[in-house]
């Protein structure tokens, strides 16, 4: 079973980086390199949209949007592309830092925090005394 494991995160490791391939080609539509930038981008960032600690959604929001996205951006990508990039990704390219992303995700998370911090403050400096 821990093989079957393996073997399903090393395709979607090859699916990932054939994504990063074809969004470099100029035969993919724009729509569908603006996608596949998003789902690569996501799926290669260190940080996530609901952190890992959070138990059972940390890890929920991995298994159910990347493997979404893919779907989704291979349907968008014509097939000679997707063939051309399975190819290269077979012959070994190393995958994509996504710094970008990572940074968006990084302020998106220290607005949240913020917008918290000021929320919880008001509260507290509201609060009637008894």
């Amino acid at each position: 079973m821990w093989q079957r494991w393996k073997d399903k995160a090393c395709a979607l490791r090859e699916q990932l980086v054939a994504l990063y391939i074809a969004y470099g080609d100029p035969r993919t539509p724009w729509f569908a390199k603006l996608w596949a930038a998003l789902v690569v981008a996501y799926a290669f960032s260190p940080i996530d949209l609901i952190p890992d600690f959070i138990p059972i959604l940390g890890y929920l929001d991995d298994l159910m949007l990347v493997p979404f996205g893919i779907a989704v951006a291979i349907r968008m990508i014509p097939d000679e592309v997707l063939t051309d990039a399975h190819e290269q990704a077979a012959a070994g390219i190393d995958p994509p830092r996504a710094w970008g992303a990572t940074i968006t995700i990084v302020i998106l998370w220290m607005m949240v925090l913020v917008w918290l911090g000021r929320m919880f403050w008001r509260l507290w400096r509201d609060w009637p005394e008894n």
